[in-house]
């Protein structure tokens, strides 16, 4: 028998691993296929499993939860009719994982440009200071609405969130902090050099998990939205960094 398990609660391969080797040590799975980018499992067994049994195993592995359950029938039919919107639902799967952060960026650069405008005149500088304070306090707003589960997927490619497991606790607080000194201008040049420290480190650890083989979940927008980590959190990065870095040379 064949049945597809959806799980919430995976963000990366490690998440899959686990999930993949909970399955396994239930009695009745004989083979399991699990996708942390699809959130689903794919289990072959000898009879249907007994849901209290892997809900337990599911819940030893960490925090993985089954939501739904289907017994799947996989014919040929229903492979070929897969496998020929293939591409289709690649093109669809690209522009809805990223639409959220695609409204979020012209939503806050929209924003900050209204703010920039005085007396008739449009200031860059200004709408960076807006944008950069934008850019931190609704990122870290998402962070705090599962504040454990960004810390879990923050730690698997940050450098210092991998040694020091409470820091990825700490960090959706600095970028709040950040917004607010961005958003009130107090002591600009000090918030331009912390600015560039925490998100050029933070580019460090996206540079070295792109070099991986090992596939990891981005937690920029923590565990709401699933956005692969790869160019675009590394651009997200090093966008705050050189904004910071233009603002602090425009004020020596």
């Amino acid at each position: 028998m064949n049945f597809t398990y959806t799980i919430s609660g995976m963000t990366c391969g490690g998440c899959a691993t686990k999930v993949k080797s909970a399955f396994l040590k239930h009695p009745d799975v004989l083979a399991a296929e699990v996708s942390h980018q699809d959130g689903r499992a794919k289990v072959q067994t000898d009879s249907k499993p007994d849901r209290k049994k892997l809900d337990q195993l599911l819940a030893d592995a960490g925090n993985y939860q089954i939501i739904e359950v289907s017994e799947s029938s996989a014919s040929k039919e229903e492979s070929h009719s897969h496998a020929s919107s293939v591409s289709e639902q690649e093109t669809l799967t690209t522009w809805e994982t990223y639409k959220p952060l695609v409204l979020i960026f012209l939503f806050v650069s929209g924003i900050a440009a209204i703010a920039a405008f005085d007396a008739q005149t449009f200031s860059w500088h200004h709408w960076m200071r807006y944008f950069m304070a934008g850019f931190f306090i609704v990122f870290s707003f998402f962070k705090f609405l599962d504040l454990k589960g960004f810390a879990r997927s923050y730690a698997m490619y940050d450098l210092l969130a991998k040694q020091w497991k409470g820091y990825g606790y700490v960090y959706p607080f600095l970028e709040l902090g950040l917004g607010v000194l961005y958003l009130t201008a107090i002591n600009l040049p000090a918030t331009h050099v912390a600015t560039t420290i925490i998100m050029g480190f933070s580019s460090i650890g996206v540079i070295r998990n792109m070099l991986s083989p090992n596939q990891v979940q981005c937690a920029c927008l923590g565990t709401i939205f699933k956005l692969p980590l790869g160019n675009v959190t590394l651009v997200e990065d090093l966008l705050m960094v050189a904004m910071a870095g233009v603002m602090l040379a425009m004020q020596i």
